[in-house]
């Protein structure tokens, strides 16, 4: 395999399941068949493998960092920024950590020069990619008003945090706004349940309804269980036409995740509380309603972050 393949490669390549699988942080399910992936030459999978591995242990192990270093030999600047940032692992403070074979600068080095390759040709992802090695908002914003849905959201997370300079008064509110409208009609979902919350103070009810759908039809988990709790109008909180059997359908498709106990806590409530308003045929026929999105929609997903801390 080359150790300089095309850099797009790493946004291109299709979703494998063991990456499903680390998206609705079933690591423990993900780690073998990540490992099973990683072990046939896929990068995406050996990178995720190592992101699995250090998260379920809390630390950089002795595997974990193999898998990284695979995955950035094989060219994953993903990677390579992890493995420039063990310096921050929780191993040093136990005086635990693996020996990489390069050092943390080196590491990040060697991201900052194939990052830098594909900025020459105005690669968007590339540009974020420079602001996560260098931590330089300019990177940010180039990579922002080239059309990085990612950065475009961490652009108005920042400004919501207080960064940039707005010398008349809401004006942040307008860049915060622009930025999660921007990112939204990117696709990117944690943006579209930002920029929601904005329309609903505005009292723009009409486009909190498309964005919640669009934000559920990306796979959002969060966004699946405020979509199908509100058209089956349990509540009734936006003004959607009430669909109690396509509500149900969406609730029940969040019974595959195990996230968490609060997780399945709601969905026991919620199919309770729409599933007493229903038949049984109408329960009957949700089953056929949730085959058909999941067959014709992406995997559920946290979205956790792909460089996480």
């Amino acid at each position: 395999m080359s150790a300089d393949p095309i850099f797009a490669s790493e946004s291109e390549t299709k979703v494998s399941t063991g990456s499903i699988l680390y998206n609705q942080l079933k690591l423990d399910a993900a780690v073998p068949v990540l490992a099973k992936e990683a072990r046939s030459g896929n990068v995406e999978s050996q990178y995720y493998l190592g992101e699995a591995l250090r998260k379920r242990n809390r630390y950089m192990t002795p595997e974990a960092l193999h898998w990284y270093e695979t995955a950035a030999n094989n060219g994953s600047i993903f990677a390579m920024i992890q493995l420039g940032r063990q310096n921050d692992d929780l191993c040093k403070k136990t005086g635990n950590c693996p020996t990489s074979k390069k050092s943390s600068s080196d590491w990040l080095n060697q991201a900052k020069i194939q990052a830098m390759k594909e900025v020459e040709t105005g690669n968007p992802e590339s540009l974020y990619l420079m602001y996560e090695i260098t931590f330089d908002r300019t990177w940010l914003e180039k990579s922002a008003e080239a059309g990085y849905a990612l950065a475009q959201y961490w652009m108005a997370v920042g400004d919501r945090q207080g960064e940039g300079f707005f010398l008349i008064p809401g004006k942040r509110d307008e860049a915060i706004s622009k930025w999660l409208k921007a990112a939204s009609e990117g696709g990117n979902p944690k943006a579209m349940m930002d920029y929601i919350e904005i329309l609903y103070k505005k009292g723009d009810l009409e486009g909190v309804r498309h964005w919640l759908q669009t934000a559920a039809e990306t796979g959002d988990q969060k966004a699946i269980s405020s979509y199908g709790s509100y058209i089956a109008h349990a509540p009734d909180q936006v003004g959607y036409p009430l669909d109690l059997v396509k509500g149900y359908a969406l609730i029940s498709l969040l019974k595959e995740l195990d996230g968490g106990g609060a997780i399945q806590d709601f969905v026991h409530d919620t199919l309770e509380e729409i599933g007493s308003k229903m038949t049984a045929e109408q329960i009957d026929s949700s089953r056929a309603v949730a085959k058909e999105w999941k067959d014709t929609h992406p995997p559920l997903s946290f979205f956790p972050e792909k460089l996480g801390r």
